[in-house]
């Protein structure tokens, strides 16, 4: 398994993860407004920024694609 495989691999994770937790703070503010909780620990803000912080670090890593594709077409 080389080094692109494996940051696909990552990068799919962590966006299914980021749309997981995005989805669980949804439906927590959605039962916090009906007045019940199924997630005691986190808020549904703290849940989003979870969320944000995957989606940096694939924005960070398809950059760096983009910028060694740039280098390999222009060399």
């Amino acid at each position: 398994m080389n080094l692109d495989t494996l940051t696909s691999i990552v990068t799919r994770l962590f966006f299914l993860g980021a749309f997981a937790l995005l989805s669980a703070a949804v439906l927590e503010r959605l039962a916090n407004v009906l007045g019940y909780t199924f997630l005691r620990g986190y808020t549904p803000g703290r849940l989003i920024e979870f969320a944000a912080v995957l989606l940096i670090f694939i924005i960070a890593v398809l950059l760096r694609q983009v910028r060694d594709a740039v280098r390999q077409t222009s060399a």
